[in-house]
């Protein structure tokens, strides 16, 4: 009978083994990228790769608990209205308060004692949870009725980003945008809204280009110049190799050290020194460095594969919170996948986005784990409630 199958007999294997690979691949990949440096310091060479193993094992309790509650607890309006009030003071902090800190170069950290956390990045999933438990429940007249359905949610959604984009942290502003496309898009809405958003979304990005070309970025606030910075640089680096070029110049000198079969684990050249930031932003091209093209192109397929899986299970799930929460949280995983590959190969501007699973990062850790978790909690649901479908049916035979 269905009620006696217990909850871990219905795990999805397909997600869960391919995150635990690539949780593994990452903790090597941060310990060959940083132990070089940490000895140059005069550090213990385990020091970070230690405190990334810690915030998993944090992360795996939380995984279980999450994955041992009810799909129901997740749509308690409440508790999600809660959590976005969190989240909201604490973008205001890092704004407005001492606490805010501009670490390595990136903005919008919060630094409480010896802890610090990057709260956009806790945002990406609650605007995934609030939004699709906010459509979710207006399906009935979501396509009818769309700026009702819609109106409220969006400004308040609109209002988180802002805060995102203020620190200044546009490159988490500009995924928040694009998931919060994403999960309207895939709500069920009018089709004519997917070509108006696409073709508006292109027309403004050719204009947005070629203004920051033509005028060099003089219309841009001072704060916000390293955006023309990276724009006018990712064609060509090596114009200003010694300037705002730099990080990609070496990222171009990793992926070519690695050619087929890499320099070995632990041999990469730019990791040591020359390739500021080899640990978080560009270990995908030290782990080409070290491993090879060949073996960096199977770790991607991993990836890719579970981000497959992750949207497969929304695209069949019967419920519509399910659905957009899976889809959502796939997306999430693929843009950043292609934001980061893109930046550190030149094909779009560099962004400060980190690599999922590879990327040093306690805080990315965790957001990859909630996320895993959700979609394997709302897989067994899932299966829990087709297999309480097929049971009536050979009930009633």
């Amino acid at each position: 009978m269905p009620n006696k199958i217990k909850k871990r007999h219905l795990l999805d294997y397909s997600i869960l083994i391919p995150y635990l690979v690539l949780s593994a691949v990452g903790l090597i990949m941060v310990y060959s990228s940083t132990s070089s440096l940490l000895v140059s310091k005069g550090e213990p060479p385990t020091s970070m790769v230690v405190s990334q193993l810690q915030f998993w094992m944090l992360s795996l309790v939380g995984m279980f608990f999450i994955y041992k509650m009810k799909t129901a607890v997740f749509q308690n309006k409440g508790f999600i209205m809660f959590a976005i009030a969190v989240i909201s003071f604490l973008l205001l902090a890092v704004k407005f308060t001492p606490l805010g800190r501009n670490i390595n170069g990136a903005s919008g950290w919060l630094l409480i004692g010896s802890f610090s956390m990057q709260p956009a990045e806790y945002l990406k999933i609650m605007v995934i949870w609030y939004l699709a438990y906010i459509l979710g429940r207006r399906q009935k007249y979501i396509d009818k009725e769309f700026k009702k359905a819609v109106f409220r949610p969006m400004l308040l959604v609109g209002f988180l980003i802002l805060l995102v984009a203020i620190q200044p942290d546009l490159g988490n502003g500009a995924i928040l945008t694009l998931l919060v496309i994403i999960m309207l898009l895939a709500s069920g809405v009018n089709y004519m809204y997917t070509y108006i958003v696409g073709g508006v979304g292109i027309l403004g990005s050719i204009a947005v280009i070629q203004a920051l070309i033509l005028s060099k970025g003089s219309f841009i606030p001072a704060r916000y110049q390293y955006v023309y910075q990276r724009f006018a640089i990712f064609l060509n680096p090596f114009k200003d190799e010694r300037n705002y070029g730099h990080q990609l110049a070496n990222s171009y000198y990793a992926i070519n050290n690695g050619g087929w079969f890499g320099k070995g684990l632990g041999n990469s050249i730019q990791k040591k020194g020359f390739l500021p930031e080899a640990h978080s932003d560009f270990i995908f091209a030290i782990t080409i460095e070290e491993l090879g093209l060949f073996v960096s192109l199977i770790i991607l397929a991993i990836l890719m594969f579970m981000i497959a899986r992750i949207i497969l299970v929304g695209v069949r799930s019967k419920k519509p919170f399910n659905s957009l929460m899976c889809i959502g949280i796939g997306s999430m995983l693929l843009l950043q996948v292609f934001i980061n590959l893109g930046g550190i190969t030149g094909v779009i501007p560099l962004t400060g986005i980190t690599f999922p699973f590879l990327s040093h990062g306690g805080n990315s850790v965790l957001i990859i784990s909630i996320a895993v978790a959700f979609v394997l909690n709302i897989s067994a649901d899932e299966k829990k409630q087709k297999m309480d479908q097929e049971y009536q049916l050979l009930g009633n035979e």
